[in-house]
């Protein structure tokens, strides 16, 4: 998905602030789905793309995917101008 997307996409907005407010939160689309009120097939679509764009890691087990925020200091950078934009 392009980046520009899921800036326009409010689910993929909440993950994004979610993540950028817990920098070592790592979960699971469950528990991130229970967190920002969204259902879970939506956030797990959303979270694949995230990880695509390499906003976000996913850490896959044999039974479960966690998924952590990046540790790149220039892409939090861009992240938090993209948030401090957004309402």
């Amino acid at each position: 998905m392009d980046i520009n997307k899921m800036l326009n996409s409010e689910v993929h907005m909440k993950i994004l602030r979610f993540f950028h407010e817990n920098q070592s939160s790592i979960d699971t689309p469950r528990g991130i789905a229970t967190w920002i009120g969204e259902d879970r097939v939506k956030v797990k679509a959303a979270l694949e793309d995230l990880v695509g764009a390499k906003i976000l890691v996913a850490h896959r087990a044999t039974s479960i995917t966690g998924y952590s925020y990046t540790r790149d200091d220039k892409l939090i950078s861009k992240i938090t101008r993209i948030l401090k934009k957004s309402p």
